[in-house]
């Protein structure tokens, strides 16, 4: 679903991303890790055709996102470390608006039903922006890919910020996501949330991807102890 092609990205004599080679399938949960100006976020924002790559390719569902960032996007979801959302708008406001850029037209039971499904408690619906926690404000942004039946979701440090109960039950969300075919790619500095929710980890370092690993194969412990020998 996602598929990374010696993917570098140049800035002078910076390299930002060094032919990243790198593919997510359908269902799978590929999680990120690597300190500030590793090249996660770089990554991220290839995929999402915000950086334009100075070589190689990234391509959704096979198609390229350079040649075709509108289409691509149709597949995509993004949830940024903060959401950017409408704060004098509600949560089904909110959701209304961006599932209609995706071209998408649901009734307010529906909207409601996709927030629900997202965790986001009913009594919250119907409140506007501006008095959600940032938890809240994340499950918006779930319910947005569940609206447009996104294929693949990004992520970028969706955790960082939340309190333990609360990045669980974003935990459980992305599983759920995954038990139903969507690709996800998670950039965090969350070891624990890393090995918990991901079926491979990888580390990256200066740009390159230096180590992936099946997360079943490695214990917390084990993980935090291969991360710090990378980076």
């Amino acid at each position: 679903m996602l598929i990374a092609k010696d993917l570098s990205k140049t800035y002078g004599t910076n390299t930002a991303l060094n032919k990243l080679n790198l593919q997510i399938g359908k269902g799978e949960i590929f999680a990120l890790l690597g300190q500030n100006g590793a090249g996660k976020t770089t990554t991220i924002n290839c995929f999402l055709g915000f950086i334009e790559p100075s070589s190689g390719t990234a391509s959704i569902n096979d198609i390229s996102v350079a040649d075709n960032a509108n289409e691509t996007k149709q597949h995509l979801a993004y949830i940024p470390e903060t959401v950017m959302l409408y704060p004098n708008l509600t949560g089904i406001e909110n959701l209304e608006f961006f599932s209609s850029l995706a071209g998408f037209s649901y009734s307010n039971e529906e909207l409601s039903s996709f927030l629900s499904k997202a965790g986001l408690q009913n009594s919250a619906h119907n409140q506007r922006l501006a008095g959600y926690s940032k938890g809240m404000r994340q499950k918006v942004g779930i319910a947005i890919a569940l609206a447009k039946k996104a294929k693949a979701l990004l992520l970028d440090e969706p955790t960082s910020g939340l309190d333990p109960k609360t990045a669980n039950e974003f935990s459980e969300i992305l599983k759920e996501l995954s038990k139903n075919g969507t690709a996800i790619l998670m950039a965090t500095h969350d070891i624990f949330r890393a090995k918990e929710v991901a079926h491979r980890i990888g580390i990256m370092k200066e740009g390159n991807l230096v180590s992936v690993t099946e997360a079943k194969d490695i214990s917390a412990n084990e993980l935090e102890k291969l991360y710090l020998q990378t980076v």
